[in-house]
């Protein structure tokens, strides 16, 4: 079953290089949605702001090694989706649970969401993770935005 999970978001990853190659716009390297885009799901403190549990960032690590997320997002980076380091300081952790446990109704009914499907022309896939998942791979996300902040300084 991993195995065929795997095999599909590689897939999808392909068909989206292929259709998406070169034409993203230049606005940001997060493909961030523009502040006049409106989502009921991020309003509120950017996840940013809140304290990172560690033990959960760990548990999200793996996750997110194990669910391929890596295979199309980056950090510091932008593979063939969003560079994930910035999201925390752009989104609430709200949104980014939203699209994580339903990416599919996300791009329907999320302005956001939507235009980051038109920007990248690749819909991410829905993992089937659970509540507390999801939330575990949000701390990971949080931790690598703090990890390269802190390098920063």
């Amino acid at each position: 079953m991993k195995r065929a999970l795997v095999l599909l978001a590689t897939l999808l990853v392909m068909g989206g290089c292929a259709k998406g190659s070169g034409n993203a716009p230049a606005s940001s390297s997060s493909g961030s949605a523009t502040a006049a885009t409106e989502s009921k799901y991020d309003k509120g403190p950017r996840a940013a702001e809140e304290p990172i549990d560690e033990a959960l960032a760990k548990q999200g690590e793996s996750l997110f090694q194990t669910k391929g997320c890596s295979a199309c997002h980056g950090f510091g980076r932008r593979i063939s989706c969003p560079d994930l380091l910035p999201v925390p300081m752009e989104r609430t952790s709200q949104w980014m649970e939203q699209q994580i446990l339903h990416p599919e109704v996300m791009t329907k009914e999320d302005p956001i969401s939507h235009q980051l499907m038109a920007q990248f022309s690749l819909q991410m896939p829905n993992q089937q993770l659970t509540e507390p998942e999801a939330k575990a791979v949000i701390e990971f996300i949080k931790h690598k935005n703090h990890e390269a902040h802190q390098g920063s300084k």
